[in-house]
């Protein structure tokens, strides 16, 4: 079974083929350079220039894989989360693809790839799924079953770094940028918050964390253009962030009693937090499985990958849909 797999949820547009749970092509054409002049993702350049390259990137993923459209024997697509111009045009492309050629036409819900995209072959687990829009805990119970236990108030922790590095001139997008910075800081130097560390709860907050970074930023105006003292207040940052991501994962399968943990979305890169994770599981006797790096980011594989395995499972796609750009990760139809 040849699964095509279409993605435009935000600032990404992706094809790819997959077959037998194997990648067998995964373009992805980024809009970064358009959008970091804006210091963000801004949806009408976004969805022009999915207009621009939808077309052209579901060819090459064929072309990758040797095969024609007419080959493929099931179009996925992303319905949502995402912004709404955006999630029409990837979703109007593989509508029209089904039409012609007949072809079966699931609607992906895109956390849900992304939740999935670990590979965790049993249940249950606890999943960290956290990107620049979204920060989500979740309780998989098993597969296509799972319980949204808790996620941000406000501040994706995606978001939270993008806002951080744009206060210090670092450019777009700012995970990467502090990351690096942060190679040679002081994650000490700073103490920032942990918002709701203790909360009591499963969810997250990181604009008091973003306000407090703001402040120190500004008291530190004299020495910012040290190197070093922008290296320490990624550093902090990061530690501040990482910890808060890590002590609520962690104690979220220990409260569930789960022996493993997935992480995956776009935050998933980062090094630091997939190093304190490994870490603190090993020290708990937790199993950690981290989505693939070409996975992390968005991409078409992972909304194929889903697909295929749904279909596995006798999965039948409603009648009739249309995106939802705040489609939730609470169970759903």
């Amino acid at each position: 079974m040849l699964v095509l797999g279409i993605e435009t949820s935000c600032d990404e547009t992706s094809a790819a083929v997959v077959q037998d749970r194997q990648i067998l092509s995964n373009v992805v054409s980024s809009q970064m350079d358009l959008h970091s002049v804006y210091g963000g993702v801004v949806p009408e350049v976004a969805s022009r220039q999915h207009l621009r390259m939808v077309d052209a990137v579901i060819a090459q993923a064929c072309k990758q894989t040797d095969i024609f459209v007419s080959g493929i024997d099931v179009i996925a697509v992303t319905r949502g989360p995402g912004l709404p111009s955006a999630l029409l045009v990837g979703v109007s492309a593989a509508r029209g693809l089904a039409l012609r050629w007949r072809k079966l036409l699931i609607p992906i819900h895109h956390m849900e790839a992304h939740l999935y995209s670990p590979a965790m072959e049993a249940a249950p687990f606890v999943a960290l799924v956290v990107s620049g829009g979204h920060t989500l805990l979740v309780h998989v119970l098993c597969f296509g079953e799972h319980q949204l236990l808790g996620q941000t108030l406000d501040d994706a922790a995606g978001e939270a770094f993008d806002k951080a590095a744009q206060l210090m001139g670092l450019g777009y997008p700012g995970g990467p940028a502090i990351e690096q910075k942060a190679k040679n800081g002081n994650p000490k130097a700073f103490r920032f918050p942990r918002p709701m560390l203790d909360s009591g709860n499963w969810n997250f907050s990181f604009s008091g964390l973003k306000t407090a970074f703001r402040k120190t930023v500004v008291a530190q105006k004299s020495s910012i253009q040290s190197p070093q003292c922008i290296a320490d207040l990624c550093a902090s940052f990061q530690a501040a962030v990482v910890e808060v991501l890590v002590e609520k994962t962690i104690r979220a399968a220990q409260h569930f009693q789960v022996s493993q943990v997935a992480l995956s979305g776009g935050v998933a890169c980062n090094h630091a937090l997939r190093s304190v994770l490994g870490k603190g599981c090993q020290a708990k006797g937790i199993r950690l499985a981290i989505a693939e790096r070409n996975l992390c980011t968005d991409n078409a594989a992972m909304i194929a990958l889903l697909a295929e395995r749904k279909l596995l499972y006798h999965y039948q796609p409603p009648a009739e849909w249309d995106i939802q750009p705040d489609w939730s990760l609470e169970p759903h139809s």
